[in-house]
């Protein structure tokens, strides 16, 4: 989570360093053309560098983007599967500061693997959440707020096969799509 914090800095820092050598650049090629002075090499090869710079940024945190999980706290569980082949927990975390909201997600335990866990849904917290195991594969999650339908996150997942991230970036990972068939998304 803070190296992706911090990579996400240095971006936003690149970003803006980008953005000041084009203004700076485009002076310079406005007064190449006006006045036919020296053409402005080194800043046009700056410019391209930072535009490099932020694409391979951005495309990494599209394409390659792993689960911020590593310093959540426990909200809820364990919850056993019927046979105790997998165990269920919920976990949380903040975001934002006072205005911000809460990031939720469920790991699943792998009891007969090495407890292998593997995260598989990943939603904003809603007031209603639990977990319930409809059979010893299947994991139906409630994440709702009541007082707005347009806000349920719940979802039924096979363990095994399927993940659920509210904004889909698991969807478009490269690195994950071994590690389920179906994904899910809002």
């Amino acid at each position: 989570m803070i190296i992706i914090s911090y990579l996400n800095l240095f971006g936003l820092l690149i970003l803006f360093t980008t953005i000041i050598v084009i203004l700076i650049f485009s002076f310079h090629l406005l007064i190449f053309t006006i006045k036919k002075k020296a053409f402005p090499k080194k800043l046009l090869i700056a410019s391209f560098i930072g535009i490099l710079l932020v694409s391979i940024q951005v495309g990494y945190s599209k394409y390659f983007f792993t689960f911020n999980t590593d310093d959540g706290e426990f909200y809820k569980g364990p919850v056993n599967s019927p046979t105790e082949k997998y165990t269920a927990t919920a976990h949380y975390k903040t975001y934002g500061g006072a205005a911000g909201g809460v990031n939720l997600w469920v790991e699943i335990t792998f009891n007969d693997e090495d407890n292998k866990i593997k995260t598989i849904y990943y939603s904003d917290a809603k007031s209603n959440f639990s977990m319930i195991w409809k059979n010893e594969d299947t994991l139906y999650i409630v994440n709702e707020e009541p007082n707005f339908p347009s806000s349920n996150r719940s979802i039924e997942l096979n363990v095994e096969k399927e993940i659920y991230h509210d904004r889909g970036l698991v969807c478009k990972n490269l690195l994950m799509k071994k590690e389920y068939e179906t994904c899910y998304q809002n």
